[in-house]
Formats: C-alpha cells, structure tokens, sequence
C-alpha cells in the first residue's frame, strides 16, 4: 500500500508535464478545518463567527469578544494521512480583530523503492528509506467592520510549504478575501479564495529525481521529463445564504445553502467550460446553544458507471457538538471530499474562548 502511495505522490506534482496554470493545485487547502463546519458540508461561509472563520471567511473574525484558540485532528485513508490544524484570533478594537492559523496535512513514513535493487540487479531490502510527503499552510486573517450597516470584511494572506521528501520542495503565496452581511434573520457571505491566484515555486533534486527516472524505466510508457518549477492557483468562489428559526423556548435551527464555484469544467453537477457549481447546504439544530446536531450534504458530482451510464452522487455529512463554558468540543463523520466506497473519517476538534476564563 504505501508503495502505491509513494508512486503515486512522486507522479503527481513531479511527473505531470501540465501548463503553470492548473485547475487543481494546493487541494489540500479545499478539505476544510473545525468539525462544526465539516458536519455542516462544509455550509458556513455566511455563518462562521469564531477563530475557524481565519479558514471559512475571515470576515467573521469580528464576531469573537475576546481571545480564541481552536485546535483540530482527522485521519485519513484508515489512518495513512494525518491532517491537523491549530489556530488563535483576537479582537484589535470593537470593530476589527486579526487571526493566524497553521495547517498540517501529510503522509508520513512512505516506503522509497527506488533504489531496491543494487548495482548486482539484486534486492536489497537494506536500501529502502522511508520520507514524508507534507503540505503546510501558514495563514494571517484580518478583518473589521465596514462603514455600511452589519457588513464585515476580511481578508487571510497565506503562505504555502509543500514538502516531498529529498525529491521536492515549493513555496506559495496568495490572498483570499470574503464578505459577510446581515439583516434580521438572514445571513450573506462571499468568500473568494486565492484572489490574486496562488503561485507555487518548487526546487527539484535533480538527483534525487534521476533516481526516479531510472526506477521507472521498468514502467513503460511514464513520463520521465523534468516538471515544470512553478503553478499558479486559479481562484474560487464560495457563495453563502443562511437563516435561522427559533423552536420554542430552547431550541435553534440555523441552515445554509452554499454554492462553490471553480472557473474550470469538472465534474460538478452544474459544469460548463466557464464554471462549474458545486452546492452544499448544511443544518444545525442547538439546544439553547449547550448541545448541538448538526448534518449536511455536498459534493454533488456527474458519476460514469462501467456501462456507460450516468448518474448523480453526494457526500452526507454528520455531526455532533457540546459547549460548556467557554470550551466547545465538535465531533464530524465525514471524508476527505470522494464519493462511493471512500473510507469515512472521525474528526475531533476543539475551540476555547478566553471570555468565560476572565473574573
């Protein structure tokens, strides 16, 4: 299995001969941070209002009162990828406030073949290395409330390190922005992701990559040029409207439908060569803001079946939470994003409002 995967890493962002400009880069910055949002599907770009709006929409950073600090854990592929995510905001005044995150996704102790057979053309076990595969996000959110009535805005600087092994390394740097707006019961938010794109440089080890290539003239057929150094990020959009509802005396419900849009034709069950649309919606149903359930659906893709024939796939999502001064820990069943037999994943997390410490 992790042989697979190391071919698999190794092939992707080295061995692809694909223009600078490419659809998918730095996914792992899509798969989203905070439990509470991932049981959602991912549906709260209108809504976020914590320490986690530093990922979701920063522009929600003016909702926290005082320091915040979120931390969050989820294993992926039955536990082969470990995706990790720590976070801290704080209010400037009572109209700005500034947050900085730091995510961490990767493979660890993959299998190096590439040298498994010795100069004689025999195995040597003894010359298998192990290496990581991982992708780092360094993020630095900014937001405050404009001049027009119950808007916010935000924005989130990014700095990207993506680490494979002795093979390859890269560095990034983009912007996203986003918008919230509020008016009785109903919510608004826009966030536009890599804004300005994100470019990517990366240093090959022309050694270490020679290596590969001679390991894959047992493979026929591979492409065995050197990669191209750089790629640049094409932007996103994320499109937000919730409302929330009062249940009696103690009870909430708040829901969210999203639109995320790619300027790209995918899979997306709205696809065209100009953009496609992917929607998502997300419930959250709270007793008086203690215990919270929430659930969702998204990921809405074309799927092909072996017989040729079509039809439409989604990804349900659940959740659970509890909030008890100050300290509100959030459970998700969810997955990295795939449909059909992917693996589903338990993701923990935790947020802890200093308000509630102070005398």
């Amino acid at each position: 299995m992790k042989q697979k995967i190391l071919f698999f890493i190794l092939l992707s962002p080295l061995l692809l001969s694909a223009q600078a400009f490419r659809s998918y880069s730095n996914e792992f910055l899509t798969i989203g941070v905070d439990a509470a949002g991932l049981g959602m599907s991912k549906s709260v770009v209108a809504t976020t209002n914590d320490v986690n709006s530093i990922y979701w929409n920063p522009a929600g950073l003016v909702g926290i009162e005082d320091y915040q600090g979120s931390l969050m854990h989820a294993s992926y592929f039955a536990g082969i990828a470990n995706y990790n995510h720590a976070s801290f905001a704080m209010p400037i005044d009572k109209e700005s406030a500034v947050g900085v995150s730091i995510i961490r996704f990767g493979v660890d102790d993959i299998l190096n073949t590439t040298e498994l057979i010795n100069n004689d053309g025999n195995i040597d076990y003894n010359r298998i290395q192990l290496f990581s595969s991982v992708d780092y996000a360094f993020n630095f959110a900014y937001a405050r409330n404009l001049i027009f009535k119950d808007v916010k805005f935000g924005v989130n600087a990014k700095i990207v390190r993506r680490i494979i092994g002795d093979f390859a390394s890269s560095y990034g740097f983009g912007f996203d922005a986003g918008i919230q707006f509020e008016r009785n019961s109903w919510k608004f938010g826009l966030m536009a992701r890599d804004i300005t794109t994100t470019f990517n440089s990366w240093a090959i080890n022309e050694d270490e990559f020679n290596k590969i290539k001679k390991a894959l003239t047992l493979l026929p057929g591979q492409n065995q040029d050197l990669p191209e150094t750089t790629e640049i990020t094409k932007p996103k959009l994320q499109l937000g409207v919730a409302k929330s509802w009062r249940i009696g005396r103690m009870f909430n419900l708040l829901s969210e439908v999203n639109a995320n849009m790619r300027f790209t034709k995918t899979n997306d069950v709205f696809s065209s060569d100009v953009v496609s649309i992917d929607p998502a919606m997300g419930f959250q149903l709270d007793y008086d803001e203690l215990v919270y359930l929430r659930a969702g659906v998204g990921n809405f893709q074309n799927t092909t079946e072996f017989d040729n024939s079509t039809s439409i796939s989604m990804q349900p999502n659940f959740g659970v939470g509890f909030k008890y001064n100050g300290i509100k820990i959030d459970y998700a069943l969810t997955n990295i994003g795939s449909v059909g037999n992917a693996l589903y994943s338990n993701i923990f997390s935790i947020t802890i409002d200093y308000s509630f410490f102070r005398p």
